[in-house]
């Protein structure tokens, strides 16, 4: 068959507090692998990404780009196999798998040179989302180039569990840090200290507030804290200003707790600029693309890390495309485990 029902789930709606099925619309197309021009090809998405990423670009005002636009398909990572191709210049060939940026879509056309290809007799086809993927990216370069981590430093990682935190806090250990991991359910600290076997763990929902996140920091690092990899924001990074020790490093990677209302409208923390000044910190906001081109230095290593399991990683997997507005919802309210992808 050379025509295909494409179905697309088009972003029609821009959310003001929590995003879910009432900001899409889902339509039918078609495609064709006759409407491959040369250099392009013809993919079948098997594997989508879910990101808090997605969240931002939906924000009234521009972020780091202009927001994303109303009644277009919903953009994200995918991972699918190439069923026509239309291309002399390429080693790329039908069967192969591959990641794109296609979105939230059955088929898509691509050119051929966006699309970077996968091994699955090395990795799962799915790590490229994740472990292998735009978190990992940002994980690696976060930490190593800005965090600059040195043995028996210590580092607290918010949203330890999430596709980077869970990655971050392992390459800490690798380097010979002292490794604190915060995170929303005893499920989730028990992964981190269990199986990623980080040195201490918090249950920031045991601690709902700056002044008790403080407390129980305190009494995990009375050696005070080097590193902070923030992901999510909120009175868990207010709490972290109090004990940073003189040159600490702060990374701000994500602010989910800020995502659903306060994107556009923030809340006021406190005045922690005089606390940097004392310690002479810094405070660094990181973008995986910004390490786009760094993408073979990181999988060089990464990737031996994660066939011996020096790395470990944990995936949630949803089943049906008709749920992609739904497991985005999910990631605000901590239902995943590690990287969060849906499968066809």
């Amino acid at each position: 068959m050379t025509t295909l029902r494409n179905r697309q789930w088009i972003y029609t709606k821009r959310p003001e507090k929590l995003v879910d099925n009432s900001h899409y619309t889902i339509q039918e197309a078609t495609i064709s692998k006759l409407y491959l021009k040369p250099g392009e090809a013809l993919i079948k998405s098997e594997y989508f990404s879910i990101d808090p990423y997605m969240r931002i670009q939906q924000s009234s005002k521009n972020t780091w780009e202009s927001p994303h636009p109303l009644n277009t398909i919903q953009g994200g990572a995918v991972v699918g196999q190439i069923i026509a191709i239309n291309g002399s210049n390429t080693s790329l060939k039908t069967g192969d798998w591959v990641l794109s940026y296609t979105g939230w879509q059955e088929y898509a056309i691509t050119e051929a040179n966006n699309l970077r290809k996968l091994d699955p007799n090395q990795t799962p086809v799915t790590t490229a989302l994740g472990v292998l993927g735009m978190p990992a990216r940002i994980a690696y370069f976060g930490l190593i180039e800005v965090g600059k981590p040195k043995t028996g430093e210590t580092i607290v990682v918010s949203g330890a569990s999430g596709a980077v935190g869970q990655i971050v806090v392992q390459i800490a250990k690798l380097k010979g840090c002292k490794v604190v991991g915060i995170a929303g359910s005893d499920k989730k600290t028990k992964y981190l200290q269990d199986e990623l076997k980080v040195d201490a763990i918090i249950n920031y929902k045991k601690h709902p507030s700056a002044i008790e996140m403080k407390n129980e920091l305190s009494r995990i690092c009375p050696e005070g804290i080097d590193i902070y990899y923030d992901n999510v924001g909120g009175f868990i990074t207010d709490a972290i200003f109090e004990l940073i020790n003189t040159n600490a490093r702060i990374i701000i990677c994500g602010q989910i707790s800020q995502y659903s209302g306060g994107l556009d409208n923030p809340e006021l923390g406190p005045r922690f600029l005089h606390k940097l000044l004392y310690k002479r910190a810094t405070i660094q906001g990181v973008l995986a693309r910004d390490y786009n081109h760094k993408m073979d230095e990181m999988l060089k290593e990464m990737t031996p890390w994660v066939i011996d399991k020096s790395i470990k990683y944990k995936e949630t997997i949803i089943e049906g495309f008709e749920n992609l507005p739904n497991a985005l919802n999910m990631l605000f309210y901590g239902k995943n485990m590690g990287k969060l992808i849906v499968k066809v």
